[in-house]
Formats: C-alpha cells, sequence, structure tokens
C-alpha cells in the first residue's frame, strides 16, 4: 500500500489551514531560505502567499521564479505535503481586503480584525506571490492499518 495522496487527498490536505514552511534558493552560496509563512489555497488553483515587498524572501523569491512549500499535519498519525512551482505572478500592491481575508484563515474574523488594526502601515509593504504547483511529494500515515 502506498502512503502517498492521491491527487485529491493531496489537493484537500494543502487546502486546510496550516502554517507553510517556504523554501526558496538562497543566493551568495548561502543555503536556501526556509521560513514559516501564511498561504492560501484552493483545490486546483495556484498558492498565494502576502509578504514584505522588501524582504530577502521576496528577493530570493524573484531571483529564484519557484518555490517549494511543506505543510503537517500536527496530530497523530502524521501527514504531510509538499508543493514546488513556478512563480507566476507578483503583484506588486495588496488591498486590506486582501490581508484580512489570509489573517481570516488563520485567526477568525476578531483575531483578523485585531492584525489588521495591529499592522495598519503594513498594506503599503507588501506583495503578492502565487505560485503554480507542479511537483508534489506527499505521505498520508493515516493509510497504516492500526
Amino acid at each position: 500500500m502506498s502512503l502517498a495522496m492521491t491527487v485529491e487527498e493531496r489537493q484537500a490536505f494543502l487546502a486546510q489551514v496550516h502554517v507553510a514552511v517556504l523554501a526558496v534558493a538562497g543566493a551568495d552560496g548561502r543555503a536556501p531560505l526556509a521560513v514559516p509563512i501564511w498561504y492560501d489555497y484552493q483545490p486546483g488553483g495556484e498558492v498565494t502567499l502576502i509578504t514584505e515587498r522588501d524582504s530577502r524572501k521576496t528577493e530570493l523569491i524573484r531571483r529564484a521564479g519557484r518555490i517549494t512549500l511543506c505543510v503537517q499535519g500536527t496530530a497523530l498519525p502524521y501527514q504531510y505535503a509538499s508543493a514546488e512551482g513556478p512563480i507566476t505572478t507578483i503583484d506588486d500592491t495588496v488591498t486590506i481586503d486582501q490581508r484580512w481575508s489570509l489573517a481570516n484563515r488563520y485567526l477568525g474574523p476578531e483575531g483578523a480584525d485585531a492584525y489588521i488594526e495591529n499592522t495598519a502601515g503594513a498594506t503599503e509593504r507588501m506583495v503578492r506571490i502565487h505560485m503554480r504547483p507542479e511537483h508534489w511529494l506527499t505521505r498520508d500515515y493515516t493509510k497504516l492499518s492500526p
């Protein structure tokens, strides 16, 4: 029996709320950058991220043109999905509504309101990055018999 997820299982898993670890090729002889990040994904679509325009992360993403996201469930038995693919678009402007929507995914409506209020000046410094998943690596240990 394969522990790999089917296409439908991996898309559904990535669409769940998980903090992802984003990995992107490093520069100047440094190791790849790997950082936790919020993301959004609808099955069959693209992954979207919102982050600081002038960050090292964004600079490396622009240079590399592709990223990997790895998400892991925290309940036993473990599941994970790693999705790698090209950057399709980087939106140089982000709206408060886009930021609120992503924060709501992770914090709920009241938490999203507080997050936006406490980071009011950040919107102008943000970009929205789109990645199309092409290559997947998955494991679903819930498929093992008890």
